[in-house]
């Protein structure tokens, strides 16, 4: 390939990729919403954060594995607890990093 398609990729990639995240705030952020509507949209974000680590952590192969031997779920109880009773992010970080290092390298599988 030559470079001026790499860079046409690159751009157009970006563009399409840029686009549905701009757009919506730009158009969106003139007008004052109810406070219904922005309670609602209040919720979207935790919802969706939810969703994807539930996933992440009950289905990392792609099938729900809620199992003694799933490291992900080993991983996230110590982190939980760090984040409801710190409600610190770097730290509730901290401890799930550092409790999936240790799974990661000590847990003995089958």
């Amino acid at each position: 390939m030559e470079n001026v398609s790499i860079w046409l990729i690159i751009i157009g990639v970006s563009v399409i990729s840029l686009t549905p995240r701009i757009l919506p705030v730009a158009l969106l952020s003139r007008f004052e919403f109810p406070a219904i509507i922005e309670e609602w949209l209040s919720f979207v974000a935790p919802a969706v954060l939810g969703g994807l680590t539930a996933v992440s952590v009950l289905a990392p192969d792609g099938v729900i594995d809620i199992s003694i031997n799933n490291i992900y779920i080993w991983a996230f109880l110590p982190t939980i607890i760090a984040a409801v009773k710190t409600k610190n992010l770097f730290f509730t970080l901290l401890v799930g990093i550092a409790a999936m290092a240790c799974l990661y390298n000590l847990w003995i599988t089958k």
